[in-house]
């Protein structure tokens, strides 16, 4: 019933649509002819050739509570790795892994330096105004080093006139708090904001422990049965906090200057596993976290050509202690991690449009990483702290030249050559094409394809982690290939439909892999080949049912076999010609919207596939994890009083309280609910 549900969703969305009865003559006389859409075949000519999934304001501002990892996992076909609720979450494209995707924030990189990923868990979708996916080779536009893929993560002017307020309080299971607050100010030169988002709960939901089993005996203390028994999620609880203050100024002369500064407070439990038996009285398991990102932009507009320059820094401080009790009630420290990370950012970019049919772009960009890293609870044999870290600092360069040409309204090519310096290292000139051309202006059919190669270099952890970092570890380098055809049709204020398919094929060698030693730790290598391929699907449907009443579907659907093709490490290896472990060959999501008048009502529903946890694909009880589906469901009322705008919403998580798991033995939630209460007054508003 759970894998049919959506299906029957889908149905029950359309039906209106296939059954429309002849319209009544009170209705006739409400109607007018509709114009068909008319479809232009000269597109953006920045965007020739690539493969994007762009995110509307809609999916990005659904509730406070939502994080850009949610977002992800219900609005595409990339896999969100989670740990559990409010712990780490990490994005992978096209079966690779977390580290090869890149990630982006107003054009600033902030992937940690440290561990080549990021943890979308830690940023709040309340804080991005603009999200989109460069899938693959698209990835070569914006930086290098997304073998998979890259996300472009945004803020954008809060277009006020005058001062605004917006404040929306949420109450959830598990007695979860989330707060939002803006304060506006605009006006035809200044754009101010002020965000805040706080999200604090104990996080003890309740779930069943299939890693365990209880025994039931009878009075002669006989077994005569047994059952997985209902535990609490011990030692999770969280606390986040989140501030972004923007400032925007225009000249109004084609100059444009903003100011951002994002800061970050976490303060967070690690759960216990599932398989963990000890009282959670007896450990200490913390993660504390405080980041700065702050940015300068600046724009220089003319009418064919444009100049930008931007500078940006980064503060990370974060913080690792295990603490167990020893036996006699007293607590000793096991860890004690401590790292602080400074990056500073530069970027400088042009583009020069010589004609409409012409456009010329270059770009560089600079980040300085300086980061230390120690555990500060090793002694040595002497009594002195034994030194395990790394202090360490690495310069990354990134140039780019591009030329987009559309020779005529149907066909269109753009190049790119980009080269990477990673300290000494430095890569060979990454080259991308990417060609695109309508099939067909009736609908809109378009075909696209491109191919390109990229390189990835070792993290700081990969060379130098203590113990266990490699320094003469290769960097990674790979060859990826697309192939896709899109369309859009409708009739204007009727609907609209859209839809792509998309082929890629991907190589990858030298994939770098941490293995354990015969000294006891573990140490990165260069092994792999990995070849991943497969088929990305999206749809989207909006349509106009009736009077007032309106329904958007959003559908995505992947499959991706991610192969390793690489020599067998020794004889006992049965790696070679498997998936990848937490790879699922198959993702799909599905998302539909029914509004009428102020009421909304929004079904949001995902699945991933079977995962393997062993890189043998072992079908052994902690060998594999079962596919599992998610269905969310939220309602929400608006009303418009004369002084305020409030809004009222309830969802439901986990709609049919699934058993799943994302990672091996890290419990997740059964169903749970949330309601949101939302003020907006009308300072100096014309009512």
């Amino acid at each position: 019933m759970k894998r049919l549900f959506p299906l029957f969703a889908a149905l029950l969305a359309l039906g209106p649509l296939a059954a429309q009865t002849p319209p009544t003559e009170g209705w006739t006389r409400r109607v007018h002819p509709i114009p068909e859409v008319t479809v232009y075949g000269r597109r953006p000519l920045k965007e020739i050739g690539v493969q994007q999934t762009r995110f509307d304001s809609v999916a990005l501002k659904e509730n406070i509570a939502l994080s850009m990892a949610d977002v992800l996992t219900f609005n595409s076909s990339i896999f969100v790795k989670s740990y559990g609720r409010a712990t780490l979450s990490t994005v992978a494209f096209r079966g690779t892994s977390p580290s090869h995707t890149q990630v982006t924030w107003n054009g600033m990189r902030i992937n940690n330096p440290m561990l080549g990923m990021t943890d979308f868990s830690m940023i709040p979708s309340y804080f991005i105004d603009d999200a989109s996916l460069l899938h693959g080779t698209s990835s070569v536009n914006e930086t290098g080093g997304g073998l998979g893929g890259a996300v472009k993560l945004a803020t954008k002017p809060a277009a006020a006139e005058g001062f605004g307020l917006q404040y929306v309080q949420g109450i959830g299971s598990f007695r979860t708090f989330d707060e939002f607050l803006r304060l506006t100010y605009g006006n035809e030169r200044w754009q101010l904001s002020t965000r805040f988002v706080c999200s604090a709960s104990p996080n003890d939901y309740k779930y069943r422990n299939r890693d365990k089993k209880e025994n039931i005996y009878d009075d002669d203390r006989n077994i005569i049965g047994s059952y997985h028994p209902t535990e609490r999620n011990r030692s999770g609880s969280f606390k986040d906090l989140h501030l972004l203050q923007e400032a925007y100024y225009n000249t109004g002369r084609g100059d444009r200057f903003g100011v951002n500064a994002w800061y970050l407070r976490s303060n967070r439990e690690l759960p216990m596993l599932t398989t963990d038996y000890a009282s959670d009285l007896a450990f200490e398991n913390r993660q504390r976290e405080e980041t700065l990102r702050s940015i300068l932009m600046w724009d220089h507009l003319r009418s064919d050509w444009k100049l930008g320059a931007s500078a940006g820094y980064i503060h990370t401080w974060t913080a690792y202690d295990y603490r167990r009790d020893v036996g006699n009630g007293t607590m000793a420290s096991m860890t004690r991690s401590r790292s602080r990370i400074n990056t500073f950012y530069g970027r400088l970019e042009g583009e020069y449009a010589p004609s409409r049919r012409w456009l010329l772009t270059a770009s560089l960009s600079a980040h300085q990483h300086f980061v230390k890293s120690a555990d500060k609870n090793i002694i040595a044999q002497n009594g002195d702290k034994a030194v395990v870290g790394y202090d360490k600092g690495r310069i990354e360069l990134s140039g780019s030249l591009s030329a987009k040409w559309r020779p005529t309204d149907r066909f269109g090519a753009s190049a790119v050559l980009r080269q990477e310096l990673y300290g000494t290292s430095r890569t060979p000139l990454i080259p991308a094409l990417f060609l695109d051309g309508v099939l067909s202006k009736r609908g809109n059919v378009v075909a696209k394809a491109s191919v390109s190669r990229n390189f990835r270099f070792p993290t700081l952890n990969d060379l130098y982690f203590l113990p266990g970092g490699n320094p003469e570890l290769r960097k990674e380098r790979g060859y990826t290939y697309d192939a896709g055809i899109s369309f859009a049709t409708g009739k204007a204020d009727r609907y609209r439909l859209s839809g792509s398919v998309t082929w890629f094929d991907s190589h990858v060698d030298d994939w770098i892999i941490w293995l354990p030693t015969t000294k006891g730790f573990f140490s990165p290598r260069n092994l792999k080949q990995v070849h991943a391929y497969g088929i990305e699907v999206q749809a989207n449907l909006s349509a106009a049912l009736a009077r007032d009443w309106k329904i958007d579907l959003d559908g995505t659907w992947s499959w991706t076999p991610s192969i390793n093709e690489g020599e067998p490490i020794s004889s006992a290896d049965r790696s070679v010609g498997k998936q990848l472990p937490y790879v699922p060959e198959h993702a799909a999501t599905l998302s539909g919207r029914l509004a009428w008048r102020s009421w909304t009502l929004h079904y949001k529903w995902c699945c991933y596939g079977e995962r393997f946890t062993m890189s043998s694909n072992d079908r052994t009880l902690t060998g594999r994890l079962p596919a599992y589906y998610m269905n969310n469901l939220s309602l929400e009322k608006s009303l418009s009083l004369r002084r305020v705008d409030l809004s009222v919403k309830g969802t439901v998580n986990n709609l049919f309280d699934e058993e799943y798991l994302s990672v091996l033995s890290r419990p997740m939630p059964g169903i749970h609910f949330e309601i949101f209460i939302g003020i907006t007054p009308k300072w100096g508003k014309k009512r």
